[in-house]
């Protein structure tokens, strides 16, 4: 929609909270190429709660050299957002009153506002002396007690279309995994053009986001 607010804009792809799927890189959306990887960034308590903290405040889009600039949305357009549906080990759906709801986390320790669900950014990545501006909504926000994170979605204007999850884990034994899942594909043809260069820099920043949370605590 030219013209528009960036708030207005519509996500650039159609399975919005595709990337909560178990069998993601089996089935991905039709069209897209899945990524999924998984690393273990510490063990304890401090780890867990820098890496929950960091994971909902863009600390990982900015710890890997990206700057993201928040943009101004009206309260209703949370309203749009894609709201996860949890489920147990057996693969059951978990009802919202059994999600720890009551542990949402709002601030950060420092003060900064976490990521809300309809949230709309511009994502600087730099490239060389430039920097491309990519758009982005976030669509699900992940709050369980031993689980958190969120994803984001494309707007018109970005590189790719798709959908990025990063989201931290507290296992039983006190070690904390950081995984990120997405499914993407070139916006347009004159990214289609430069496809392999966009493969890289894809590669190149989830190496970066998988590092982010496990270097010294801040």
């Amino acid at each position: 929609m030219p013209g528009s607010a960036l708030w207005e804009q519509p996500v650039s792809y159609a399975a919005v909270g595709a990337t909560q799927a178990a069998d993601l890189l089996r089935y991905p959306p039709a069209g897209f190429r899945p990524i999924v990887k998984r690393v273990r960034i510490g063990h304890g308590p401090l780890r867990w709660g820098f890496a929950s903290q960091a994971v909902l405040s863009w600390g990982v889009q900015r710890r890997s050299g990206l700057r993201v600039e928040t943009t101004e949305s009206p309260d209703e357009v949370t309203g749009y957002a894609y709201v996860p549906v949890s489920l147990d080990t057996d693969g059951v759906p978990v009802p919202r009153s059994e999600v720890a709801d009551d542990e949402e986390i709002v601030y950060g320790s420092d003060g900064t506002p976490m990521v809300a669900a309809g949230d709309t950014v511009w994502l600087h990545i730099p490239v060389g002396p430039f920097s491309i501006k990519a758009p982005a909504r976030v669509v699900y926000v992940i709050n369980e007690k031993k689980r958190r994170g969120f994803a984001y979605g494309t707007l018109a204007g970005h590189p790719e279309r798709g959908e990025e999850a990063f989201v931290v884990e507290l296992d039983d034994d006190g070690s904390v995994w950081f995984e990120v899942r997405a499914f993407s594909r070139p916006s347009h043809w004159l990214w289609w053009c430069v496809y392999p260069a966009l493969r890289f820099a894809q590669f190149l920043y989830t190496r970066r986001y998988l590092s982010s949370l496990s270097g010294a605590i801040d």
